[in-house]
């Protein structure tokens, strides 16, 4: 159990950073969209939102404790982020204004996620 956590974490880590790290840089006008990047991005943004689920399924966090509160309000974030992303992708809106608004939205919200997931254990 204590491997398969770990290896959880390690993966929603990992795809998260991509994710966000792609994400913050996009946002600040980086002309550097590609159909290969915004595949890649949604794809890890696939693979964290996938591996966070199994990290609250394994962990198993009530909604009663603080914590649990805060990183639902993470995930609800990084939710959004994501689905701001399929629609500005499925638009086929790379390198328009409309689609560094969309990354700057997203940007916001996976901030406002890796905020919440750096502090919840905090909470209380």
């Amino acid at each position: 159990m204590q491997a398969l956590l770990i290896v959880a974490i390690a993966i929603h880590v990992l795809a998260g950073v991509f994710w966000a790290g792609s994400t913050f840089v996009l946002a600040r006008g980086m002309q550097v969209s590609s159909p290969s990047l915004n595949r890649a991005q949604l794809g890890a943004a696939l693979i964290a939102i996938a591996a966070g689920a199994a990290l609250w399924v394994l962990v198993r966090l009530p909604l009663t404790l603080p914590s649990a509160r805060v990183l639902a309000i993470g995930a609800a974030c990084a939710l959004l982020a994501a689905a701001v992303q399929v629609v500005q992708t499925a638009a086929g809106r790379d390198g328009t204004p409309e689609r560094l608004l969309g990354q700057r939205a997203a940007a916001g919200l996976l901030a406002i996620t890796v905020i919440s997931m750096a502090t919840a254990r905090y909470a209380w």
